[in-house]
């Protein structure tokens, strides 16, 4: 657990990263950066995914609307806070030397996209249209 909070500590006190290890070749910093901006475009496009379906398919029953919308956009919120997290983490074994932290993560966020998929094409084929 303190392991936990120090790392969340990182998340808003970014310089504080200096006290952990030594400073690992830079290339290997900007390559971490340059995969949490990957992540937090991975975000927005799932946010604005949601958005989309919530206001670009009025004809969609209520529930189906806010349901696939909800599920994009919660997959977007999950995956910007994921990007700091792993961000911190990463730049932390670096700089102590460990292995790369491995995660489930991406696992996850691609199998919820893959159901919204599925639901997206079952209401394309099928249509949901409110009544």
């Amino acid at each position: 657990m303190n392991d936990f909070v120090q790392g969340l500590r990182l998340w808003f006190a970014p310089e504080r990263i200096r006290d952990e290890g030594d400073t690992p070749d830079y290339r290997f910093s900007l390559a971490n950066e340059r995969t949490f901006l990957a992540w937090i475009r991975t975000a927005l496009a799932l946010i604005g995914g949601g958005f989309a379906v919530d206001q670009f398919l009025p004809d969609l029953a209520w529930g189906v609307r806010a349901g696939l919308a909800l599920a994009l956009l919660a997959a977007g919120v999950l995956c910007a806070l994921r990007a700091v997290n792993h961000w911190v983490r990463c730049e932390r074994a670096m700089r102590r030397g460990e292995d790369l932290p491995v995660s489930r993560f991406p696992a996850l966020l691609g199998l919820a996209v893959a159901v919204v998929a599925v639901s997206m094409v079952v209401v394309v084929v099928f249509g949901w249209e409110a009544r």
